[in-house]
């Protein structure tokens, strides 16, 4: 007989209460123990993250179920491979001396519940939020997740962003709201902090499904100009069910492809067979799917089997433009200025729309709604800044407004010289005879000796401006993250005030598509 069955009831029950107990405290430890090993290696990867030689950048996290700090860890990853030094901290350790004394900072701001903070927001709200603090010398961006379901969507974060411009602190760009993950959103932020790092190759966080496109019209605007060039693309839809689908305001992100030329470099240094049978999504051949994928620096792939290749090398990220046309054109245009690298290389989605993509080719695109460069509804006043390229956005608006009528128009655009880079000159000057535009302000900044820039033309015109905000005018820039648009908001801000700039981008009469 078993020595369990010699065991009374009473202490067989007590038996199996310590083996529950047991079993309960190595469960509590095993849990301690990998709770331990996640912080060692969390503080092993913020070890990582602060070694680079780059201008450092604060990145705080409020998260109440993890995903905000999951988005952080990975927007940390992408500042560090540009050489960035990412000091990554929960909300609840950041200080006002942290703030006070850097000088870029991202945040990445859950709210949950019907519009609370997480609860590891608490003590910044408490501590930080309730004092005044001088953040002047602060340039800021908040990616605010939210759920479009509840009323108070991503409060949170707009507090947050709110709060730090109350402070003085100036945006690096627009506020990034993600209903419920939406993955263009979270796209539209890895571009803010991709052109930031200074990274340009690094593979999307989630793919877009593109839609198929024709490159009807390739038009150099400035030939001669002391720039880069810059052309006026014409894509025509094939097949994409939001080709009709789009407003003043919104972007299209193009999926790039690599110079054949250096595809064809690739092949044969491998000694493969662009006709090479692969498994892939993007294609059937090995030279179809590389243009589609990030190609290595010095052209080697160990184990350079035709598949081996494809499968070691990730896809390429897509490319953002601000729509310069209505749905009623019949095509999505763009402005498109050529970036040439340090290297002597193209930009990846200039190189692709300007240079190695055929006329009448296939170009792989989708449209991203971007409502926070929505028009207003009504026929109030609208100031349309920008500078280059970025033309394109204030040109679809300005479309718009012609279609419906709405004349309180008032363009100021800057370029380089006015004799080759006045985009669209002819289009422009006529919507001044016809009424389109009541007031247009140019500055080219290479046509005297002392140059002129937009803001300058915007300060001269400092009376009116104030005026037309009076009216209810609405703001609207576009164009340069370094340099026009930081300049524009600065001279806002001496013009209007800080407090009626936060008034401003509150009711959405302040907004903004730089890059």
């Amino acid at each position: 007989m078993s020595a369990w069955a010699d065991l009374s009831p009473e202490a067989r029950r007590l038996w199996a209460a310590g083996l529950v107990a047991a079993a309960y405290v190595l469960f509590c430890a095993a849990i301690a123990v990998r709770e331990a090993l996640r912080r060692r290696a969390a503080r092993r990867e913020a070890a990582a993250l602060s070694s680079g030689t780059g201008a450092p950048i604060l990145l705080a996290h409020a998260s109440q179920t993890g995903f905000a700090e999951e988005l952080a860890l990975a927007t940390a990853k992408l500042l560090s491979d540009g050489g960035a030094r990412v000091t990554l901290k929960n909300l609840a350790e950041v200080t006002a001396a942290d703030l006070e004394g850097a000088a870029r900072a991202l945040f990445v701001a859950s709210t949950t519940g019907e519009g609370d903070a997480p609860d590891t927001a608490r003590r910044f709200i408490r501590d930080v939020m309730e004092a005044p603090v001088d953040l002047s010398g602060l340039g800021f961006g908040v990616l605010a997740l939210g759920d479009s379901s509840y009323a108070r969507f991503c409060a949170f974060g707009r507090q947050l962003d709110a709060w730090l411009a109350h402070q003085g602190a100036r945006p690096l760009f627009d506020r990034v709201e993600a209903d419920d993950g939406d993955a263009a959103a979270l796209r539209h932020w890895q571009s803010q902090v991709a052109h930031l790092a200074g990274v340009t190759d690094a593979p999307d966080w989630t793919r877009p499904a593109y839609g198929r496109w024709r490159l009807a019209e390739r038009r150099r605007l400035n030939p001669g100009s002391p720039g880069d060039e810059a052309f006026h693309l014409r894509l025509e839809p094939l097949a994409d069910p939001q080709a009709d689908d789009w407003r003043a305001g919104d972007i299209l992100e193009v999926g790039p492809r690599n110079d054949p030329a250096e595809v064809a470099a690739l092949l044969e240094r491998l000694s493969l067979d662009a006709a090479a049978p692969v498994s892939a999504e993007e294609g059937a051949s090995l030279g179809e799917v590389l243009s589609w994928r990030r190609l290595p620096h010095d052209g080697s792939i160990p184990g350079a089997t035709p598949q081996a290749v494809v499968d070691a090398l990730p896809p390429l990220p897509h490319r953002e433009y601000s729509i310069a046309s209505l749905p009623a054109d019949g095509a999505a245009e763009l402005l498109v200025r050529t970036l040439v690298r340090t290297d002597g290389k193209l930009g990846l989605g200039s190189g692709w729309l300007n240079r190695h993509a055929p006329l009448e080719g296939e170009i792989a695109a989708r449209v991203r709604v971007n409502r926070s460069f929505h028009a207003p509804e009504d026929s109030r006043p609208l100031i349309l800044i920008g500078n280059g390229t970025g033309l394109a956005g204030l040109r679809a608006h300005l479309k718009a407004r012609a279609a419906l009528g709405h004349g309180r128009n008032w363009l100021v655009f800057g370029e380089r010289t006015a004799a080759h880079d006045y985009f669209h000159r002819e289009e422009i000057e006529a919507w001044v005879a016809e009424g389109v535009l009541e007031r247009l302000d140019l500055a080219f900044s290479r046509d005297q000796a002392e140059k002129i820039y937009v803001q300058d033309r915007l300060r001269e015109a400092a009376a009116t401006l104030s005026a037309w905000v009076a009216e209810g005018a609405a703001i609207y820039v576009c164009g340069s993250l370094e340099g026009m648009s930081g300049a524009v908001h600065a001279v806002l801000v001496e013009t209007l005030g800080a407090e009626t700039m936060e008034r401003l981008a509150d009711e959405g009469r302040y907004r903004r598509d730089v890059y």
